[in-house]
């Protein structure tokens, strides 16, 4: 049986070992997030920090910091949900027809599917204040206080009830900004979100949004608000099938149901045509997202049970601690894409890129069989299936190759994947552009918030070239340019640095000329890519290094360019390299940079005799 409470969970880890307590006094202020992130890195236990400056909550981080642990956190539901996946069940289908699938060895599936309603809940015991919580604070420029792991729980207006519920993990700026202190809250809600639809319905009703958020309770609840379930479905479904257990929720009339064994619960609405700057935040693209209107919370009540814990983390340049929640969700969801889309084998958003901006994808190649597999098809039809099925719509570098050319090939072998699409790949047809269209509300690469381009990339066929793996003695660079240090960073794929981007949108008309510089009989154009960066020896350094600088730092449309570029019949091309442009450009958000003065404080606690020492 899972986990009734938060605390159930931090006493079990404890007496397993897999939980520490610093009980020295931490600020919530950068350093409770500095020690987490290092924890981290390191693979360490839970931390649960018991004396927070200015605060009479202890808090909890890195419970899901491996998978090990959570694997263990949910021992007694993910053989059950693996089940599923290795039969290829959609796990939705089991809240929509759960009889066609239970298990004789789980006859409760259904009856744990189902929340309880309940009048009396430990969360009510206590009321305080937004100021009185936690002011976790991650990184030194972050506009104020967040909540880092809300559950944030709405009904759809038009149909009110657990039904068409919505459990979202979406991030709440407690403090800072124009936000009245004390009253008002902001929700940081991107495109493509749950909340979004039952918003909509509301100002189109004219009404008011109801808006509850639970922090803490059941480790279930956490991973159903970051888990991408179907419209329409009800997460706290999903959480009572992960934790073996059915999911109480306070009801009263008159008032939006509220979550009996959270720790704490915010209570109110999103005030009616309201909006207020929120940011800025150090997101998990590893920058910043800076500040942009965003609704409002008019908060009513803040509840918290007796015992309450604050449970945090700390997202930036992956990975981080929401790494293991995609993990999780890829090993519980995995087949759904292929089961949605028909042909589709497999995919996997890239986390080193920022997860949105890199998906590799397989799918079959079956059109016209008798014709030899010469050019892309299916893979097309394939990959605009993609791009609109759910928040795989907000994929911007779409690579996917064909499964007949190499049944063993690994979405999530990147550097394989690549070298066979760069094998395959001809610049001449391969690329297939959207314009004008929506992308990550993170991703300050394109022309503004949620705003930018998307390409396709898709290949097929038996090898075109070998790839490259040294520099040829012949390459040459334009060096008065400002291009120099070439590097290769991986098979066919050569990183150059170039001159420090001086206008706005990219359109300095560096790298243009840079590729004007070649024809197609240049050295060059052995490596079929190669990416202008700002610092190569960074890039080129490791796999996750050349991920994150290319695929968060460009924008397809303005930003792919080619060795003897091409435009046919509104089709782009070229017949030499591609040649992508990551550096960074006036326009992009600010990467993340730790304070040292507060990392000189966490070494402190990893000194010997410190709470830390052989951890960190």
């Amino acid at each position: 049986m899972g986990y009734r409470t938060l605390r159930e969970c931090v006493e079990d880890l404890e007496s397993i070992r897999q939980l520490v307590r610093i009980r020295e006094p931490v600020d919530p202020d950068l350093e409770a997030a500095e020690i987490q992130r290092r924890v981290f890195r390191a693979e360490g236990p839970a931390i649960y920090f018991a004396n927070v400056k200015g605060c009479s909550f202890p808090m909890v981080s890195n419970l899901f910091g491996t998978m090990l642990r959570m694997e263990y956190i949910f021992r007694d539901s993910l053989a059950w949900l693996e089940r599923l996946v290795r039969l290829a069940v959609d796990p939705a289908d089991v809240l929509r027809r759960p009889r066609l699938h239970l298990d004789l060895r789980t006859p409760w599936a259904l009856w744990y599917s189902r929340p309880k309603r309940v009048r009396r809940a430990p969360v009510l015991a206590n009321q305080t204040t937004l100021g009185a919580l936690p002011q976790v604070r991650s990184w030194p420029h972050d506009g104020g206080a967040y909540i880092t792991l809300p559950q944030v729980y709405t009904e759809d207006p038009n149909a009110p009830g657990f039904g068409r519920s919505n459990l979202g993990m979406y991030r709440i700026q407690i403090s800072g900004g124009e936000y009245e202190p004390g009253r008002q809250v902001g929700i940081h809600y991107q495109i493509h979100r749950g909340i979004g639809v039952h918003h909509a319905a509301a100002i189109r009703r004219g009404e008011r949004l109801a808006v509850n958020v639970f922090v803490g309770g059941p480790p279930a609840m956490t991973v159903a608000a970051v888990m991408p379930m179907p419209e329409g479905m009800s997460e706290l479904a999903f959480a009572g099938l992960l934790g073996r257990r059915r999911v109480r929720m306070v009801c009263l009339p008159g008032q939006l149901p509220i979550s009996a064994e959270a720790d704490f619960a915010l209570t109110g609405y999103i005030e009616p045509d309201r909006l207020l700057p929120e940011g800025p935040f150090g997101d998990h693209l590893g920058y910043y997202s800076l500040k942009h209107p965003f609704p409002v919370m008019r908060v009513e009540r803040v509840y918290h049970r007796d015992d309450a814990i604050w449970p945090f983390t700390v997202v930036g340049r992956p990975p981080q601690e929401d790494t293991m929640f995609a993990k999780l969700i890829h090993e519980i969801t995995g087949p759904v894409v292929p089961k949605a889309i028909p042909g589709v084998r497999a995919v996997h958003a890239v986390d080193a890129a920022g997860v949105h901006p890199l998906l590799l994808a397989i799918g079959s190649e079956r059109y016209a069989p008798y014709e030899g597999r010469y050019r892309p098809a299916e893979l097309l039809t394939l990959a605009n299936a993609i791009l609109g099925y759910g928040q795989l719509s907000l994929t911007k570098y779409l690579w996917i190759a064909a499964a007949e050319d190499n049944p063993e090939l690994d979405v999530h072998d990147v550097a394989e994947f690549l070298r066979h699409m760069l094998e395959r790949v001809d610049w001449r047809r391969d690329l297939h552009f959207q314009t004008c269209t929506t992308i990550d509300t993170l991703d300050y690469s394109g022309e503004g918030l949620n705003q930018g381009s998307k390409v396709v990339i898709a290949a097929t066929g038996t090898p075109k070239r070998i790839l490259p793996v040294v520099l040829d003695s012949r390459l040459w660079l334009p060096e008065d340019l400002g291009f120099k240090k070439p590097r290769v960073c991986l098979p066919g794929i050569l990183v150059v640095e170039g001159p420090q981007c001086g206008a706005q949108r990219g359109r300095d008309g560096a790298v243009e000329r840079f590729c004007a510089s070649f024809t197609r009989e240049d050295a060059i154009n052995q490596f079929p890519l190669v990416v202008v960066v700002d610092d190569s020896d960074f890039a080129a350094r490791s796999l996750s290094n050349f991920l994150w600088v290319t695929f968060t730092r460009s924008d397809p449309a303005t930003d792919v360019h080619g060795i003897d570029a091409f435009q046919r019949d509104k089709h782009w091309g070229c017949h030499g390299s591609l040649v992508i442009d990551a550096r960074i450009k006036p326009h992009h958000a600010p990467p993340l940079v730790e304070d040292l003065r507060v990392s000189r404080r966490v070494d402190a606690l990893a000194r010997r005799g410190g709470p830390l020492e052989g951890i960190i």
